[in-house]
């Protein structure tokens, strides 16, 4: 017994004269800032204790863990990783190039196919767009009805199983509409307008019964995926699985919200008649015409992401500033609402998701709700606001230190981390001003 002590005792002198381990690259702290948690008072000369990737505490005078480096924030501002609710960035590298670009499948209907396996982790667009403060973005497939699966992913990871916050966040469907030749673009508005702009009656007729016919294939096949979640749990002779059938299961059994392009008014209307009739949850997306049917939207609960602000009016007779006063009409209404820059193959645009909301604001939207719309409102809407969307303990660590509001263009973030981990600010732009800044 007392051979066994005297081996203890050199190995605990041993352990305690080991010094201690060297700070992770995912463990700090930021000392000293101002810190806009976006749930609740900003903390003046706050500090945020990260370890791990994880917050551990946020608050003024913490103590120092031994363990840490510590970030002097002295003059400095903290706030959330913005969240773009909707763009293609990493399904599309240049647009010019058909095969960089993997948005859409052949077909009306591919719920089976997920947005995450078909992002480029490498694309030069990621990183031009988190060094302007967005860490997180909803990127989504593109099609004909039902295109697939929404990825919610950072902007930070050498693999998409690495950058995936919740690779199956919802389903992409573009509402049927009747649209005539004539208008803003070469459409008028929608049929209960009486056409307008040169449409004719056959046009319409034609028209008509093509919005009712893909309205009648949209509504069978929902009915096909029940019928088939019958067939399975019955375990029928005849069963035979379907990977398109299968994908639909979370949204007929109401765990996975639909996210419902519907840009005009009666689109508006039907995607919500749509919704009670098939008793599924929809978020309505590039809702252009949400304010005429503010009431609608509330009474039902549902979600708006927002398209572009800094966009022309949809329609030739609208008020200038239509697209900017949108978001503030949702905040009066009480709507849960968040933004989106949508870019439709222009993927550098997504880095302007910040002067969007600043767009809103100068036109009524209160300054708090439109970081709130890019930050906890987003984090709502896709279901992960217990682990990101805003600095609280025990979320991650995605957060950006700027030298003043993020809203304004004039602002330059300095750091940027996700995961707690420090992502490199340098770009392919960047690179190429500095080759020919020093050209002779």
């Amino acid at each position: 017994m007392k051979f066994a002590i005297a081996l203890l005792i050199p190995a605990a002198a041993a352990l305690a004269a080991t010094p201690p381990a060297p700070a992770s690259d995912d463990s700090f702290m930021i000392k000293g800032a101002t810190v806009h948690t976006m749930a609740g008072q900003d903390i003046e000369n706050g500090s945020v204790i990260v370890r791990n990737g994880k917050i551990i505490g946020v608050g003024k005078n913490l103590a120092v863990p031994k363990d840490v480096k510590v970030i002097d924030g002295k003059g400095l501002q903290v706030y959330p990783g913005m969240i773009d609710s909707g763009t293609e960035v990493g399904l599309i590298e240049i647009n010019a190039v058909r095969e960089t670009e993997d948005v859409q499948e052949i077909g009306k209907f591919n719920p089976q196919l997920v947005a995450a396996t078909a992002v480029n982790p490498s694309s030069e667009h990621i990183e031009v767009t988190r060094v302007n403060g967005i860490t997180t973005v909803a990127t989504m497939p593109d099609g004909v009805l039902i295109s697939g699966q929404v990825s919610l992913m950072h902007l930070n990871g050498w693999t998409t199983d690495e950058m995936g916050v919740k690779p199956r966040a919802g389903m992409h469907m573009t509402m049927p509409s009747i649209r005539l030749p004539g208008g803003r673009g070469g459409f008028s508005s929608d049929a209960d307008t009486g056409g307008g702009g040169g449409g004719t009656t056959t046009g319409f007729t034609e028209l008509k019964r093509a919005f009712d016919k893909e309205m009648a294939e949209l509504n069978e096949y929902f009915e096909s995926a029940r019928r088939y979640k019958v067939s399975k749990a019955a375990k029928a002779a005849d069963f035979k699985p379907d990977l398109k059938l299968e994908a639909m299961q979370a949204v007929i059994d109401g765990t996975e919200p639909i996210l419902v392009t519907a840009r005009r008014e009666r689109e508006i209307r039907d995607a919500i008649a749509f919704a009670d009739k098939q008793k599924v949850k929809i978020i309505l997306c590039d809702a252009v015409e949400a304010f005429k049917v503010t009431k609608e939207i509330k009474e039902h609960n549902i979600p708006v992401i927002l398209g572009p602000a800094l966009s022309l009016p949809l329609n030739e007779d609208d008020a200038y500033d239509r697209a900017f006063t949108t978001a503030a009409d949702l905040e009066k209404a009480g709507i849960l609402f968040s933004m989106a820059t949508l870019t439709g193959g222009t993927n550098l645009a997504s880095r302007n998701l910040p002067y969007q909301a600043a767009q809103a604001v100068a036109f009524g939207l209160p300054h708090d709700a439109a970081l709130k719309s890019i930050t906890t409102n987003a984090a709502k809407i896709w279901g992960v606001a217990d682990q990101i969307g805003s600095i609280e303990e025990g979320k991650w660590a995605d957060l950006l230190i700027s030298d003043g509001d993020p809203l304004e263009a004039k602002t330059q973030i300095k750091q940027l981390f996700i995961k707690g981990k420090s992502v490199d600010m340098d770009t392919r732009q960047k690179r190429l001003y500095e080759q020919y800044l020093g050209r002779q």
